[in-house]
């Protein structure tokens, strides 16, 4: 007879493998074959869990929160280049500023 789990034992199974997903970039089976055994499942039960837990929309899938995260960093990237670029440009002003061989 097959074992009985409550909701909050599903829930918390399905976001330690969506943890899993996102952190080391494994997929669905590879990640419920980690998790499973930890919390005597097995990893199809967990498969199971997690594609229902997607189709419900209970969870936000790993694929659009690693798609908002690239494109926050990009974001940031973007400023941290014109940031640098901006202090190059103010550092070889300065310096020319500076320079005692420098005709006035």
């Amino acid at each position: 007879m097959p074992k009985k789990f409550d909701q909050q034992f599903k829930d918390r199974a399905v976001r330690l493998i969506e943890d899993r997903i996102l952190s080391e970039g494994e997929s669905v089976a590879d990640a419920c074959k980690t998790v499973a055994p930890r919390l005597n499942i097995s990893w199809h039960t967990a498969r199971v869990w997690v594609q229902q837990a997607r189709r419900d929309g209970s969870v936000q899938r790993a694929e659009e929160d690693v798609i908002e995260e690239n494109m926050r960093l990009r974001r940031e990237n973007q400023q941290l280049r014109d940031t640098n670029e901006l202090l190059k440009l103010a550092s070889a002003f300065f310096a020319s500023e500076l320079d005692p061989q420098r005709r006035k």
